[in-house]
């Protein structure tokens, strides 16, 4: 449920003032996205709106537009071009900004917020988490059909900073033209240099250069957020104040979906062992049943390092005793049968887990989210055919955003009589993405699956002071919790630069916001990770 250079298009109406408190032209004197739609020039409509947060008030400006990047090669300044302007490949990237009334530039922190996929469109993190309006969904069960309610977020994070959420090339509002579009923009470092163009530009064109700068990105948007802080700093000399991380997937080779592809490698099976003891916690299938869910993971974690690395290692060789000693062990832990662990050689998939655990009762586990749960499509599949709670939840989220985009902030054609543009939630990129990424100072090690481990660890020392926010929940099997806390204390870093880290888990899934006592914890501790490391005085 994510170019290094800028492009020659100029905003056709004013920007935020260098103080930060003189207003943008609204009205007749603003663009109207739908008076050249699609077309590739920035767009910019602009709305007011109050929002009270912890009991603060605040009064902000909406910006809903686009800007315009170009992939690796484009140079605006070059005098003479050899391929025709249509041909060139270009992306309208959009985005939905909140400034805060009022607050000079410098002593307002801005924070660039977006989601993964790759591909997705950043409406769950605006909608579901730190957007001025949030919309209100069931907990753990699907959300009844329309009509769905918007409310005012007291979990807002515009009480501390200005926020910026921006959409991935090719999907919201934004589009992709040019020659060879695809292969410009869907890749991992395409869309690295994507962001990284995009931020800079926006610096530029809303006079907050000298504003503290922070990333908040979620499950892809984590491996793009590390390739982005080291090519900010590397190729614009932007350093960031912090980078905030939701369900972090930085190594690709640790994920759980599909590790039976790389044999020998058991460090998924590893990782995920935690996140399927928190959902057999949740949904009662262990026998006793822990009281306290943290204190019981820290027992599943010291055994998934210990005696269960040690199973793995030995592969054949283990003693037919030590594996079935190890197979009952992981019934304890997971509530799967023993005997199905011992066909799947103590090596269960984060697929086949959320088929087997309820499967008894025809249903299937949530990936994204465990605590989530439906019913399956083929009770004799091995592994589930759909998420249960995507399709809990996108509904809700994409009519939400929808009705929200036209009627509030006056985008993607609100007149009934002009052009319509369909915000589009994903680029449907996946079948088609170039994993391959350069890791930096190693121009030739262009990997089959991303590990930007070395990119954030060359952020972080090459900008000490970078201090660096990761959120998880437990519930989540797409990017398992322990995973992300392994991966950051395997940080390519000096241990004097550990102290920059700062790891928090919820009772909740990969989109922690979801679950309302989390989203409160969430908002917290990254409101106060803002205010520590902004360099503001307090």
């Amino acid at each position: 449920m994510k170019s290094l250079f800028f492009s020659t298009f100029l905003l056709s109406t004013a920007v935020l003032a260098a103080d930060g408190d003189k207003p943008i032209k609204t009205g007749a004197e603003a663009t109207h996205p739908a008076d050249d739609a699609f077309s590739f020039k920035p767009q910019q409509k602009v709305t007011e709106g109050s929002v009270t947060i912890r009991g603060q008030h605040v009064a902000y400006q909406a910006v809903a537009g686009t800007l315009i990047v170009h992939p690796k090669g484009y140079d605006d300044a070059a005098p003479e071009r050899t391929t025709k302007p249509e041909e060139l490949p270009v992306a309208s990237m959009f985005y939905v900004a909140y400034f805060k009334k009022g607050a000079p530039a410098a002593s307002r922190p801005i924070t660039f917020v977006y989601n993964g996929g790759p591909g997705s469109a950043t409406v769950w993190l605006h909608m579901g988490a730190f957007g001025p309006k949030r919309i209100q969904t069931a907990d753990d069960t699907h959300t009844p059909a329309a009509p769905y309610k918007l409310i005012d977020n007291d979990d807002s994070l515009l009480d501390v900073t200005d926020l910026v959420f921006i959409d991935a090339p090719g999907t919201g509002f934004g589009r992709l033209g040019g020659k060879d579009k695809e292969k410009a923009f869907y890749g991992t470092d395409p869309d690295a240099r994507a962001f990284t163009d995009f931020i800079a530009q926006f610096l530029g064109r809303y006079n907050r250069y000298n504003s503290p700068k922070f990333l908040f990105g979620e499950s892809y948007g984590t491996t793009r957020s590390a390739i982005v802080a080291n090519m900010l700093a590397q190729d614009k000399s932007i350093d960031l104040n912090g980078v905030m991380l939701l369900s972090q997937i930085l190594n690709y080779d640790n994920t759980i979906d599909r590790p039976q592809a790389n044999p020998g490698m058991d460090l998924p099976y590893i990782l995920a062992l935690p996140s399927f003891a928190a959902t057999a916690w949740y949904h009662k299938k262990l026998s006793p049943m822990p009281a306290d869910l943290p204190t019981f993971l820290k027992e599943v974690e010291h055994f998934a390092t210990g005696d269960y690395t040690s199973a793995l290692q030995q592969g054949t060789a283990l003693p037919e005793a030590a594996f079935n000693t190890i197979a009952e062990k992981l019934h304890g832990y997971t509530g799967l049968p023993v005997d199905y662990i011992k066909r799947a050689n103590l090596r269960v998939n984060g697929g086949e887990f959320e088929k087997t655990l309820l499967g008894a009762d025809d249903s299937d586990t949530g990936r994204l989210d465990s605590r989530f749960s439906g019913y399956a499509i083929d009770p004799l599949s091995q592994t589930p055919s759909y998420d249960p709670m995507g399709s809990a939840l996108g509904s809700a989220y994409l009519s939400a955003f929808n009705d929200y985009a036209r009627t509030t902030l006056h985008y993607g054609g609100d007149d009934p009589t002009g052009p319509y543009q369909e915000y589009k939630p994903s680029a449907h990129s996946i079948s088609i993405w170039s994993f391959h990424h350069e890791q930096p100072d190693m121009p030739s090690s262009k990997r089959g699956v991303p590990n930007v481990l070395p990119d954030l660890a060359m952020a972080m020392k090459t900008n000490p002071s970078l201090k660096v926010q990761l959120n998880q929940g437990y519930f989540d099997l797409g990017t398992p919790y322990f995973e992300g806390v392994y991966e950051m204390s395997h940080l390519p870093i000096p241990r004097a630069l550990a102290g920059n880290i700062e790891i928090h888990q919820y009772m909740s899934g990969h989109m922690v916001y979801t679950h309302a006592p989390a989203l409160k914890e969430l908002h917290d501790n990254a409101a106060a990770f803002i205010r520590r490391n902004d360099n503001l005085p307090h």
